[in-house]
């Protein structure tokens, strides 16, 4: 692993001193050099990403789409919401916003006594490994996310926002972060303090960051691919996810199975809610293997005509409507 680390540190200090840092100085935020170098970090893992979308995940779904692109716009409206969080625009809102805040009540519970648990450090001998530390943080942070994606389809505020991830009916490996920026303002935050309590090293915060996102940006996308009977249930397919976002069945639906009542959030169940692991699907009951491609997006908009938006600002301010129940 430390080859890997090795490169991308040449990378990230390459691209600081050359383009961030001239940049920093001209608009005055010299003072900020030390974070201006970490936030180079996350626009490199952004713009790798981005070439992977464009160069691999991009012609996979050109050779073998589900459905025809027919909604072009809503498309690019996609893109953008890609392009402010993979090139790091949302995190600088979070520096700038959120982060102060976090460094306080971390400090204060330092102060207090509270330290910081270090899992990788719990299995002396074995933990010590790079890689079996890595997944370890993982599998963790996969947890917590999936409990997380229930909650957000289990409680009607949340939904209210999180709806606005379900309301694409053209999905694209661009859907992933169509997200209102309220949820992934709670999201992030969680993920934050997690990363905190647990004691994951920055290096590897951006590494999960980056597999988690590269592998969800795959998962919406227009491609009918499956990883097979044994595949299927280590690694999130598209056409796992896809079920996922399907009108009426993937995250519409009770425990026994019946429609949820128009106006009420389809939280009492649901399925395939996992982020990169199916296992806590299959551990909780609410995986679905069913090899099927069905239209997505949410129901109300089908049966009601329910507006979720067109373009970025549109979007995000009719989440903040529904939020508190004006739309």
């Amino acid at each position: 692993m430390q080859w890997i680390e090795e490169v991308f540190a040449w990378a990230q200090q390459g691209l600081f001193e050359s383009v961030i840092q001239p940049v920093m100085f001209a608009v005055g935020l010299g003072h900020l050099l030390e974070d201006g170098y970490v936030a180079t970090g996350w626009l490199l893992v952004g713009l790798l990403q981005i070439a992977v979308l464009v160069a691999i995940i991009g012609p996979l779904q050109r050779w073998k789409p589900v459905e025809p692109m027919v909604d072009a716009a809503g498309v690019r409206t996609d893109m953008l919401y890609t392009l402010v969080h993979r090139l790091g625009l949302f995190r600088v809102a979070l520096f700038f916003g959120v982060e102060p805040l976090f460094d306080e009540l971390f400090g204060a519970l330092r102060v207090a006594g509270f330290g910081t648990a270090h899992l990788d450090q719990v299995w002396a001998g074995v933990t010590d490994h790079a890689w079996i530390s890595f997944l370890i943080y993982l599998v963790v942070f996969d947890f917590v996310d999936y409990w997380m994606h229930r909650g957000q389809h289990a409680f009607n505020w949340w939904w209210n926002l999180h709806s606005l991830h379900h309301s694409q009916q053209q999905m694209t490996m661009w859907s992933d972060n169509r997200n209102h920026l309220l949820d992934d303002l709670l999201r992030d935050c969680v993920l934050v303090v997690l990363g905190q309590l647990i004691g994951v090293g920055p290096g590897q915060f951006v590494a999960i960051v980056a597999i988690a996102q590269l592998s969800e940006s795959l998962q919406h996308a227009n491609i009918k691919l499956h990883f097979g009977r044994i595949g299927e249930r280590l690694w999130i397919s598209p056409r796992f996810h896809r079920l996922h976002h399907s009108i009426g069945l993937g995250h519409e639906r009770n425990a026994a199975g019946d429609l949820v009542p128009q106006g009420r959030s389809p939280a009492l169940g649901g399925h395939n809610f996992g982020v990169l692991l199916p296992w806590w699907d299959v551990l909780f009951g609410t995986a679905n293997f069913e090899l099927r491609y069905d239209p997505t997006g949410v129901r109300d908009q089908v049966e009601s005509g329910r507006e979720y938006g067109r373009g970025f600002w549109s979007q995000q301010w009719l989440g903040v409507l529904r939020l508190v129940g004006k739309a």
